[in-house]
């Protein structure tokens, strides 16, 4: 690097060192501005602005060599492909959509890291493409773009730095973000305008590549693929399990140590026993996009742990990869899908397309930035400037054509090439802005809804933003489930004894009918879940009243301070008997109330066999024991026996279809008998009235009819259950209830009882219809309704 005394001698207008010649500025033809506008320069300020600086340059030395001959080649499909040219010999077509670009280069990397660019001159529909004799899988590549540097206009074009294709199926490499991998100058002296200083370095050594793929890697064998059987696990049948890769598996007995966190150790059969054991349906994978860490995380030495901060939308996460990052992560990551297609269980991704790793104005150029910033991007009306509707920097503008495209290519490719079975979108409300806020008739939903390969997949949304008018639960059209965190508070708030009347509780454990029924959607359009990846654990929640994330790094700033959470009695792990007894009682009741509520219940990995972050509710940069699952939980005959009543209350949700009706509740009398399908009760034995429903109550009961289910089995008849009545007491002192009597049930039997903490097996004690009962403080008791004939063959 040159002198500062030299770089402040330097004109402005010069070409990036080590860039090919191209034609001169001033008899090219301006794209996507005014005619004749000037150019912005080196220093960052376009002709006429007051503050000149120069920002440091590369060394004209390091020029990279030229590459080999470039074909023309097709601009169809974007990324990286490996075939047969004009003569027959194997090569890759390279193609990449830069709208406002004047110049591409690719940039081909040799196993020593030296560098051959080769330019693309073939332009097709904004597409810059090129076919590379001789480039075979296995090769790293990246580009640079030339274009204009006009911050002021949106403009941020540097090909000093080297670009992550945004098509690349798989990625080589760690992002580490020292100042040369920003396309502005980082640590320039004056920081309200750093970002509009052009820095001149170049960025290649500094940031990982992308990797060509050959189709046959990324299928994998194919008479291995071919015989993948999806489960195709109808909706109301489903019971999500949202677990982290890496985590899962990092403290994994039964898992090898070079396996542990990965692909292959999520593959092992060990850790899919514990899935089929439970009997979950789903697993629901957080971010495997190839992800970035930021900044302030890598300056305290942290980490992304979740992978929030995408990068890569193609490209399997390679930290997660045990055999290899060129090109090998790609087939591990489908031998995974296949294992566990294999066990029966479908793979839902969280998938983060409503922002990426490059945060805002002040954030690194890594792929799209510097790709076509004004393309990719919402800007502010001052379009120097982003609008976050994220919370994270920078927003996708998905009503531009090519954002779609990329956004939905990549969901087919994981679709139909990876073998996914659906999505969680990661602040959903982002994806639907159109140009003035959330609209469901949004471009990226008419997209989705008439795609013949997405719209037959789970489509789950987190129906918010950070935006005005970015919450939206209960909005979005048919075909689409979403997070539910009504249900979540409801749940939360009436076992800590806060809810103000029964009146929420009860629309949230019978399916949200007020917030799904309208448009023809069904009960599973509400994903139930009481804790998710971020906030406590269960265990926490039932530990700590206050957050505890000093080990964030951020001063405990961070993370929500509503956690609607009790401690029942003492702050954090204690050894009080009472205090644990309790706690544990009141994970059976969360538990318990979770699987029995109409909907998609979803668990998080760990809740079941009692995983604790001590007391942290935002652990996305804790890659440590804070965030890996403890597997030595289950030597505790107590957490033990936790996993077992979870794994008891999914086969009890199977086989009853009344605890997973795929049609909501009428609640209308038929006669003779006058029953409801669902009926509320009062610790009386009386129906809930209007009054009941207003007024606060720490116990209810549910009455589930089996009868005449409004839906038919796959031969075409008519579906018919058991009855049962649930039991839900959150009060801290015994209450009598009086169980229903004729017509609801002649008696009823014990399947489970929350006060007890073995539950090993069906209680089996037979109770009189019609009499009161003593329910237990704070249990959950579920009873399933004889008939005159069932309790005559009990009896006998």
């Amino acid at each position: 690097m040159s002198s500062a005394a030299e770089q402040e001698t330097r004109a402005a207008q010069r070409e990036t060192p080590g860039a090919r010649r191209e034609t001169p500025a001033d008899q090219r033809k301006p794209r996507g501005d005014a005619p004749g506008r000037p150019s912005a320069t080196a220093v960052g300020r376009p002709a006429g602005h007051r503050t000149t600086a120069v920002a440091p340059r590369r060394d004209r030395t390091s020029a990279p060599a030229a590459g080999p001959a470039v074909l023309p080649g097709s601009p169809e499909p974007l990324g990286a492909r490996p075939c047969r040219g004009p003569d027959g010999a194997w090569g890759t077509n390279f193609a990449l959509w830069a709208g406002g670009a004047e110049a591409v280069d690719l940039c081909l990397f040799d196993d020593d890291g030296h560098e051959l660019r080769c330019p693309l001159t073939e332009l097709t529909h904004e597409v810059w493409h090129g076919f590379v004799p001789g480039v075979l899988p296995g090769r790293r590549y990246g580009y640079r773009v030339h274009g204009r540097w006009d911050p002021w206009t949106g403009a941020r074009w540097n090909p000093a730095k080297l670009l992550l294709d945004p098509y690349a199926r798989a990625v080589d490499g760690d992002f580490a973000l020292p100042a040369e991998v920003y396309g502005h100058v980082r640590d320039w002296p004056q920081q309200h305008v750093a970002d509009t200083v052009r820095d001149d370095r170049d960025s290649a050594p500094y940031v990982p590549k992308g990797v060509v793929v050959g189709d046959d890697a990324a299928a994998g064998a194919p008479d291995e693929w071919t015989e993948d059987r999806r489960p195709k696990t109808p909706w109301a049948e489903s019971v999500i399990y949202e677990l982290h890769v890496r985590g899962f598996t990092m403290r994994h007995p039964g898992v090898a140590p070079e396996l542990r966190g990965t692909y292959a150790g999520l593959a092992h059969p060990a850790a899919i026993e514990h899935l089929t054991r439970l009997g979950v349906t789903a697993v629901e994978l957080l971010p495997v996009h190839q992800f970035a860490h930021e900044d302030h995380l890598l300056r305290r030495g942290l980490r992304n742990y979740w992978g929030y901060n995408s990068i890569g939308y193609f490209a399997p996460h390679a930290g997660y990869a045990a055999g290899g990052t060129r090109g090998q992560q790609v087939g591990e990551f489908r031998r995974m899908v296949r294992a566990l297609h294999a066990a029966g269980i479908e793979v839902i991704l969280d998938v983060v397309y409503n922002h990426t790793a490059e945060a805002n104005e002040l954030g690194p150029t890594l792929s799209l930035r510097g790709v076509d910033n004004r393309g990719y991007y919402r800007l502010q009306q001052d379009p120097r400037r982003y609008a976050d509707f994220t919370g994270c920097g920078n927003t996708l503008n998905v009503v531009q054509p090519q954002v779609l495209r990329l956004i939905t290519d990549s969901l087919r490719y994981w679709v139909t090439e990876m073998g996914v079975d659906g999505f969680r979108f990661d602040l959903a409300s982002a994806l639907a802005r159109a140009a003035h806020g959330v609209d469901m008739l949004s471009p990226f939903l008419a997209v989705i809804a008439q795609d013949p390969v997405l719209r037959r997949v789970k489509l789950i949304a987190e129906p918010w933003d950070v935006g005005s008018g970015g919450y939206q639960v209960g909005a979005f059209p048919p075909l689409w489930a979403e997070w539910n965190d009504r249900y979540r508070d409801a749940v939360r708030d009436f076992w800590r004894g806060t809810l103000p009347d029964a009146r929420e509780l009860g629309y949230r454990l019978s399916g949200s009918s007020d917030l799904y029924e309208r448009g023809g959607r069904r009960p599973y359009a509400s994903v139930n879940f009481i804790t998710a990846h971020d906030g406590f654990t269960l265990r926490d929640l039932v530990s700590y009243e206050r957050k505890h994330n000093e080990a964030n790094g951020e001063g405990n700033r961070d993370g929500s301070p509503d956690n609607r959470s009790s401690n029942c009695g003492a702050e954090g792990e204690t050894d009080d008997p009472g205090v644990r007894a309790l706690r544990r009682r009141q994970l059976r009741n969360l538990l318990a109330t979770l699987l029995l509520s109409t909907g998609v219940p979803m668990l998080v990995a760990g809740d079941e066999l009692g995983r604790t972050q001590g007391g942290n509710n935002n652990a996305y940069c804790q890659d440590n024991e804070t965030g890996w699952l403890d597997w030595s939980l289950l030597e505790d005959p107590g957490w033990r026996a936790l996993t077992e009543l979870t794994a008891r209350l999914i086969r009890l949700r199977r086989a009853h279809p009344v605890l997973r009706r795929p049609a909501f509740f009428s609640g209308v009398a038929r006669p003779p008998e006058g029953l409801r399908d669902l009926a509320w009760f009062t610790p009386y034995g009386t129906e809930m009235t209007e009054s009941d429903w207003y007024a606060p109550t720490t116990a209810l009961g549910a009455y589930l009819s089996g009868r005449e289910l409004p839906q038919r089995d796959a031969h075409g008849a008519p579906v018919s259950d058991d009855s049962f009545l649930a039991l839900l007491h959150a009060g801290p002192r015994p209450v009598s209830f009086t169980l229903p009597g004729p017509p609801w049930a002649r008696g009823y039997e014990l399947l489970l009882d929350t006060a007890r903490e073995e539950q090993h097996a069906p209680p089996g004690t037979l109770l009189a219809a019609g009499a009161p009962i003593e329910l237990p403080e704070r249990s959950v008791l579920l009873l399933r309704a004889l008939t005159s004939v069932d309790l005559r063959q009990k009896t006998e």
